[in-house]
């Protein structure tokens, strides 16, 4: 039986043989990073993955996986940095590029960390998109209803990890 890090290795092998660049994307929403990382794909070639948008994908699967994630959910849990991290080393697996911008992970150092020791890739470098909250509440409340309640669990979240 070999170890998890030899089943890393194993699968993240053709992904590092490539080299790749990975530039984690931070910032509240409604700050600009989706606008950014579009201009960034169009005219650097990167291959852009939301943290956010894999998970929401794997419990639209129905997958056993999704199914968890969705119930850490539910009980307001935080979905383990490991799973995010395997979503993620798929996603750019599956891509065929060498660069990537990683939008909204990791969200702690804990994150960071897992990250590079899962995938043996250091980030390049991490872009933070700072922008007063009002901004992000008005730029999100002017894109429809749906923002609102991103916003207000987002602001849930952060009074979570701050108290």
């Amino acid at each position: 039986m070999g170890t998890v890090e030899a089943a890393n290795k194993d699968a993240n092998g053709s992904l590092l043989e490539k080299n790749p660049s990975v530039v984690f994307v931070l910032g509240g929403p409604g700050s600009g990073k989706g606008t950014q990382c579009a201009n960034i794909v169009q005219n650097f070639g990167y291959t852009h993955l939301s943290a956010g948008d894999l998970l929401r994908a794997e419990i639209k699967s129905g997958s056993e996986n999704g199914t968890m994630i969705q119930n850490m959910i539910k009980e307001g849990k935080i979905v383990p940095s490991e799973v995010t991290i395997k979503l993620l080393q798929k996603a750019m697996q599956e891509s065929g590029n060498d660069k990537f911008l990683i939008d909204g992970f990791p969200r702690n150092e804990e994150n960071r960390a897992a990250f590079e020791k899962v995938t043996g890739i250091e980030p390049a470098f991490v872009l933070f998109f700072d922008c007063p909250e009002e901004e992000m509440e008005r730029r999100l409340l002017s894109r429809n209803q749906v923002g609102f309640v991103f916003l207000f669990n987002y602001l849930y979240f952060l009074v979570l990890v701050i108290t």
